[in-house]
């Protein structure tokens, strides 16, 4: 089990990530956009630099929500490979079954 102040941590670069998804893309369009002069494309990099850094995709950590754990997680389930093996064991988790040859 993970601190829960890192599990948290986590939850909060969610919540910030959704709240300025849609302002960066917007930002970054325009920021990108050559047909535009280079004094608006720089303003538009200009006010991406004030969004939050913890508002990035790439500082959000996929982590297992039964534990915490930031290792081993399987994005499909959303688990990782400890909580997914005892879980998929007593046939909690829909459409896997123990293989065996």
């Amino acid at each position: 089990m993970s601190k829960l102040s890192i599990v948290e941590r986590n939850k909060k670069r969610i919540k910030l990530y959704n709240k300025y998804k849609n302002k960066h893309d917007k930002l970054l369009k325009i920021a990108n956009n050559k047909k535009l002069s280079a004094e608006e494309q720089f303003q538009a990099r200009l006010k991406l630099s004030s969004i939050p850094r913890n508002a990035s995709k790439v500082r959000i950590r996929n982590r297992c929500l039964v534990t915490g754990r930031g290792r081993g997680v399987y994005r499909k389930f959303k688990l990782s490979r400890i909580a997914f093996r005892e879980l998929s064991a007593i046939g909690q988790v829909p459409g896997v079954t123990k293989s065996s040859w």
